[in-house]
């Protein structure tokens, strides 16, 4: 009867594992990151030739030899390099659209200001000496060095939101980085087939689906299931191996364009995932603001050329009506009472006023402004459905993952009543063992 009592407990142990492994299955069925375990159940050897039993035959029970993770590292590996490539699309699509509210093409922005300037000067030309409409001419001229502060005040924003952005998702980079290093060493130290290597091996997972949202990372895994990590593109640099963990710094430069460097000081670029797509934003913005200080110094020398070529009401030559010393960011309009506006020219008292149309052309600031709109529209409609594509790629291979890795309740649900009838049966085995020992026992 010892056969049975040990028969029956070890049937005990084992299916109080498994019902276990599945109730833990069922609380994390929404868990991001968990992976379905299942116990690996084997024959336990028999304890020798027991006299009821032919040699042949020792039944022994069953044993617990450890939890299996289900995971298929090909679907794993997909899916992470599918999350870089939506983290750099997801990034670039925000900051682009950050930087079109920026570029303000409504009522109070550039191109409406400039178009509002020529219609008020086509107004003076047809009544030059009109104090009122001569004071509307010199209130456009503010309302466009207004709109061009606030534009470039606005870039400028944009740019410094994603300097500080880099900061962060660097910081964050690394000290996921580091996370992964203790949970190598964790795993380092557990024992093969446990719950609790099971767990550190979801944690792993997680950080490097984390790390590879940043920046696409090859991975080695040694036979405790430890990490190596590289960057995986040009140069392949070791992230982490063993002990040694590198950390990753971004470095803004003087126009606000941004570059990354490992330490101790090597650049290198980010091939995709968050930081590339900051890398890339950064440089979009970069072009725009640059492209606006260009827009504000042919307006500048455009409108201050043609009013100084014209005649105030006195027969003066005409002023400069704005100044720019450093970038769009600081034009400023300069103050000059109404009869000072240059409206004659040497024929005619409205001639310099007419003339000022002649600055409308396909190479004036207004067409350059629209087509500046015009590409950055173009910029984002193409950055959206990049991520539209991206996103449909990281959905596809999350759900390929997960129809491995994933809870199916159903299923769970099977097993819990399979495993519990198992528990009871050899529950039932020690019942009957007992009851059988008791017996011979009373006979003595």
């Amino acid at each position: 009867m010892s056969d049975l009592l040990g028969i029956g407990a070890t049937g005990i142990r084992a299916y109080s594992r498994a019902l276990s492994a599945v109730s833990d299955n069922i609380a994390n069925s929404q868990t991001p990151g968990y992976a379905r375990r299942s116990v690996r159940l084997e024959e336990a050897p028999g304890g020798g030739d027991v006299a009821l039993y032919r040699n042949a035959i020792l039944p022994g029970g069953v044993l617990v030899d450890g939890i299996n993770r289900s995971v298929d590292q090909w679907l794993v590996d997909d899916a992470r390099t599918a999350g870089s490539d939506a983290g750099q699309s997801d990034v670039r699509l925000g900051w682009l659209q950050a930087t079109e509210r920026a570029i303000d093409d409504g009522p109070s922005g550039v191109g409406q200001n400039v178009t509002k300037l020529f219609n008020n000067a086509d107004q003076l030309a047809s009544d030059p000496n009109n104090e009122a409409l001569r004071s509307s001419f010199l209130q456009s001229v503010d309302d466009v060095a207004s709109s061009f502060r606030r534009t470039a005040s606005q870039l400028a924003s944009v740019a410094n939101g994603i300097s500080a952005d880099a900061v962060i998702k660097t910081e964050a980079l690394n000290t996921s980085i580091n996370a992964l290093k203790r949970v190598n060493d964790g795993l380092q130290a557990s024992r093969d087939g446990s719950t609790n290597q099971a767990g550190l091996l979801d944690e792993r997972d997680q950080l490097l689906d984390r790390i590879a949202a940043s920046i696409p990372v090859g991975v080695e895994y040694n036979a405790k299931g430890a990490a190596t990590l590289q960057v995986d593109g040009p140069g392949s640099e070791i992230l982490l191996s063993g002990n040694n963990v590198t950390s990753i710094s971004s470095v803004v430069a003087g126009d606000g364009t941004i570059s990354y460097q490992l330490s101790p000081g090597s650049a290198f670029a980010a091939p995709s995932g968050e930081l590339a797509g900051l890398s890339q934003s950064a440089s979009h913005v970069a072009a725009q603001r640059s492209e606006l200080d260009s827009l504000a110094n042919q307006f500048v020398a455009d409108l201050n050329g043609a009013h100084q070529a014209g005649q105030d009401v006195g027969g003066n030559a005409g002023v400069a009506l704005l100044v720019l010393p450093a970038g769009a960011t600081s034009m400023v309009a300069i103050a000059i009472v109404p009869s000072g506006v240059a409206a004659a020219d040497a024929s005619s008292s409205n001639g310099n006023m007419l003339a000022l149309s002649g600055l409308r052309g396909a190479n004036g600031t207004e067409a350059g402004w629209a087509n500046m709109v015009a590409l950055q529209s173009q910029a984002v409609s193409s950055a959206r459905a990049q991520d539209s594509a991206a996103t449909s790629r990281q959905d596809g291979a999350n759900a390929a993952r997960d129809d491995v890795s994933g809870i199916d309740l159903d299923r769970e649900a099977a097993d819990l009543l399979r495993f519990q009838q198992a528990y009871q049966g050899a529950a039932r085995v020690l019942q009957v063992a007992r009851e059988n020992m008791q017996t011979i026992l009373n006979s003595l």
